[in-house]
C-alpha cells in the first residue's frame, strides 16, 4: 500500500514581475528508496479588485540530470497519521528555486484565474503520475507564469510513495 504525503508549502507565490516569465517555483525530489508520484496539484489565484481577467499559467517539469535545490524546506505530510515519514523531499521560493539541469521535460500544464481555482489530478486516470525512481538526482518541479505581472496565488500538492 502506498503512502501518501501532502506538500503544503502555506506561503503566497508571485509569478514574475515580467509578463509570460516562468518561475521555478517548487519542487519534489525523491528519496534514496523509493520512487516518488506527484498526484495532484491545487492552486488558488488570490488576486483581489481586478478590473480585468488574468490566468495564471502551472507548468509541471522534470528535471532529468539533476535535481532542484535551494529555497525553504518543506517537510512532506503524511494523509495517514500512522505513516512513516516521507523520503522525498521538497522546497519553495516564490522568487525561485536552483533549477536542475536536464530538460527540463513538460509534462503537465494547467490554469487558474487570478482570483479563482484551478486543479490537475491523476484520480481519472491513475497512469499519468508523474513519477520520478527512488534515488535518482531528479526532480519534479512546478514553474508559474502569467500574461499580467505578479499575481499572487497559493497551491498545494499529493504525492504518493
Amino acid at each position: 500500500m502506498p503512502f501518501v504525503y501532502g506538500i503544503v508549502p502555506g506561503v503566497n507565490f508571485t509569478t514574475s514581475a515580467t509578463p509570460n516569465t516562468e518561475t521555478d517555483a517548487l519542487f519534489i525530489k525523491p528519496g534514496a528508496s523509493r520512487a516518488v508520484n506527484l498526484t495532484s496539484v491545487a492552486v488558488q489565484g488570490k488576486g483581489a479588485g481586478l478590473t480585468s481577467l488574468s490566468g495564471i499559467i502551472q507548468r509541471v517539469k522534470k528535471w532529468t540530470t539533476t535535481a532542484s535545490s535551494g529555497g525553504s524546506a518543506i517537510t512532506p505530510s503524511p494523509r495517514d497519521p500512522g505513516a512513516q515519514a516521507a523520503k522525498a523531499t521538497a522546497g519553495q521560493a516564490s522568487a525561485g528555486v536552483t533549477p536542475g539541469t536536464g530538460g527540463p521535460v513538460l509534462q503537465i500544464a494547467f490554469g487558474c484565474s487570478a482570483s479563482g481555482p484551478g486543479s490537475w489530478s491523476w484520480l481519472n486516470n491513475p497512469d499519468v503520475a508523474v513519477t520520478l525512481e527512488g534515488g535518482s538526482n531528479m526532480s519534479i518541479d512546478l514553474f508559474n507564469s502569467a500574461g499580467s505581472a505578479s499575481l499572487v496565488h497559493e497551491l498545494s500538492c499529493d504525492i504518493m510513495e
